[in-house]
């Protein structure tokens, strides 16, 4: 009998040890919730060591229960190994930056018993980090010069204390800025600064901000970005200029002669060449693409436009070592891709492409570290050797690994005027396709950005609770050429509404969008373009209307884009017809849609002023609506505790509304 029955039981004993195995093996996932963007850690600045070995990078995290977050310095070999902590807990830190011979690894923070910000260094070889510098006032950026023997600061002018407060003196055009507050004439400007001085030496002087200072090779020159015209607040002239870093009293030289704006400028290795971003379409502000140029390094010539007939928007051109290639981030119909071409402008190149995003990179030795995303996947770093790229970082695996992450397809469909248009259709992870599903239409900021192929956290959050969420590129977005961004100007809630809504009905056709069940939202000029729909159509049940403007003369003064206004629309007083004729506050009377207002309430970007005119008119009008203002929070909700009653309420509001409707 048991000669029989062995080989049976064995076989029973051995399928159960199997499913204990797999069971053990298989980690169930679980849906995405609120609470897990708070253990999403942000990757950031990579930085490659002088030798190609080591990649610096920052990681921030937040700490919830503190209601703070904290940036930390981490450190790790570009081919294999441990990621090394540089920083402790307790201090946040940025801007990692490498001396060049690679024996010290510099930062600025405030620490201990500094409150203001300072560069700090760190010997390789072991020991405590070293504060490098003592300025009164903090240092705003710092950079090491060629040979490691100083660095340049940049310093805002000291600011003399009161025991008392002091009334706002405002003389200047523009006088107001988020973030910042009421606009003084205090200026930020260039020092150079020795270890071991007591001082920093002044560079620059005058009432204009100078920014993103880079040395010269040879460590004799600083070039940076300044608009140091006569009326800086009331253009973009901001050109590239070069100051000697020995003697500043021998003058600076103007690099650029454009009238648009110069920025990002990078040295070539031999010092006869800068090259940089342009802007050349002045009259088209902010709609304009950013060009590739390069100027001679002397100011002599005019600036030579690479990759003209391009099209595209390009950010942090770079020379590479031996001056034969320039590296740029090359931005391209939902993506955000590495490119270079030739020192001559020729043979472009776009080597790091395909469906994901690049936000920045390093290049050293030969190396490059980009910071690159996916959209099932956060930021991590990654490094290119030539011929490949691995990814080095892996400091969300275990979050995302362990959740069910929304499905992501890219999509094409026409407007309404034939215009092929395309975005993002985000379904939840165990969407089958044959049934319709509640469906939000949520809006990018700008108007010019775009939405790419880079992990994107509240669709995500809406696919985790059931909803398909639609992410479009209508027309004003960024990515798809000057002219298809320019199309808006001064025509606000046209095109762009038309777009988006042709993506509504491109989702309803494929089966997926409940037509009954739609709601609609946005951030920033999402807000915005959100108040047009609801005051043109009355297809969705709920809304969701983030730091939007409505009433736009009102705005004039109170935000900080009366030039940009003044450029797209004319003087309020003297052109008041295109001002109102693409005010969504005038329509206010054909909204049916129940709708969420909210924003910061110290937001000079796109005031809370806005979203008070709209909601006060809708319950005058005796429509569904609420406010929601976050105190001392300006256009991006930063504490903690505030943001996760933001998504909390995002998620109510369409839950009530769009879920709820029948």
């Amino acid at each position: 009998m048991k000669s029989k029955l062995f080989p049976s039981l064995l076989v029973f004993f051995g399928l159960i040890l199997s499913v204990q195995l797999n069971a053990q093996g298989q980690t169930t996932k679980t849906d995405l919730t609120i609470d897990d963007y708070f253990e999403l850690k942000s990757v950031g600045s990579p930085v490659i060591s002088p030798d190609g070995k080591w990649v610096a990078y920052t990681i921030t995290e937040t700490d919830y229960e503190d209601d703070s977050r904290e940036t930390r310095i981490w450190m790790k070999s570009t081919s294999a190994g441990e990621a090394l902590p540089m920083t402790a807990k307790g201090y946040s830190a940025g801007n990692p930056q490498w001396s060049p011979d690679g024996k010290y690894l510099t930062f600025t923070a405030s620490r201990g018993d500094v409150e203001k910000t300072q560069v700090w260094t760190l010997n390789m070889m072991g020991g405590e980090a070293v504060q490098l510098t003592d300025i009164e006032q903090g240092v705003s950026d710092y950079a090491w010069s060629p040979k490691g023997n100083r660095l340049l600061l940049m310093i805002k002018d000291k600011k003399e204390e009161s025991e008392r407060p002091e009334p706002y003196v405002i003389d200047r055009l523009q006088f107001k800025r988020d973030y910042v507050g009421y606009l003084d004439r205090l200026r930020t400007h260039v020092y150079t600064f020795t270890p071991g001085d007591t001082a920093a030496v002044q560079l620059t002087f005058g009432d204009f901000d100078d920014s993103q200072a880079v040395w010269s090779p040879d460590g004799t020159k600083i070039a940076f970005v300044s608009n140091r015209t006569s009326n800086a607040d009331g253009n973009v002239n901001s050109d590239i200029w070069i100051v000697n870093a020995d003697d500043p009293d021998a003058g600076l030289t103007k690099i650029t002669k454009n009238k648009g704006g110069d920025s990002s400028p990078s040295w070539s290795p031999d010092g006869k060449h800068i090259v940089h971003t342009s802007v050349i379409d002045t009259s088209a502000i902010w709609y304009a693409t950013n060009k590739l140029s390069v100027s001679a390094a002397d100011g002599s010539g005019d600036t030579k436009i690479y990759l003209d007939g391009l099209d595209r928007n390009i950010s942090d051109p770079t020379y590479s070592e031996d001056g034969e290639t320039i590296w740029f981030v090359l931005e391209d119909r939902g993506e955000s891709q590495l490119a270079s071409v030739n020192a001559d402008g020729r043979n472009l190149k776009r080597v790091i492409a395909g469906d994901l995003s690049i936000r920045s990179f390093d290049v050293e030795n030969e190396i490059i570290a980009t910071l690159q995303s996916t959209v099932d996947r956060p930021h991590e770093i990654f490094i290119w050797d030539g011929n490949s790229q691995d990814r080095i970082t892996q400091v969300n695996d275990e979050l995302i690994d362990a959740r069910n992450i929304a499905k992501v397809e890219e999509i094409k469909f026409d407007s309404k005027d034939g215009t092929p248009i395309e975005g993002f259709m985000v379904t939840p992870a165990d969407y089958s396709g044959n049934k319709r599903i509640p469906t939000i239409l949520w809006i990018h900021g700008g108007p010019v950005a775009q939405y790419d192929h880079s992990f994107d956290f509240i669709p995500q959050l809406y696919a985790a609770n059931g909803y398909a969420v639609l992410l479009i590129n209508p027309r004003g977005s960024s990515g798809y050429g000057q002219a298809f961004s320019e199309i808006l100007f001064a025509d606000w809630g046209n095109k762009d509404f038309e777009d988006v809504m042709a993506g509504v009905d491109h989702a309803i056709e494929k089966g997926v969008a409940d037509p009954n069940k739609l709601g609609v939202g946005g951030w920033s000029y999402g807000g915005i373009l959100t108040n047009y729909v609801i005051t043109k159509t009355g297809r969705f049940e709920g809304a969701i209307s983030g730091a939007s403007e409505t009433l736009y003369r009102s705005n004039y003064g109170h935000d900080h884009y009366q030039l940009t206004w003044e450029k797209e629309l004319g003087l309020p007083w003297e052109t008041p017809e295109k001002w109102e004729r693409i005010s969504p506050f005038n329509d206010v009377d054909k909204v049916t849609t129940p709708t969420l207002w909210i924003g910061g309430a110290a937001d000079w970007n796109v005031p809370i002023l806005g979203s008070e005119q709209m909601y006060q008119a809708m319950k005058r009008l005796g429509l569904e609506t609420q406010l929601v203002v976050y105190p001392g929070e300006h256009h991006g909700i930063r504490k903690p505790t505030f943001q996760k009653d933001r998504f909390e309420r995002f998620l109510g509001w369409f839950d009530t509304y769009v879920k709820g409707a029948e």
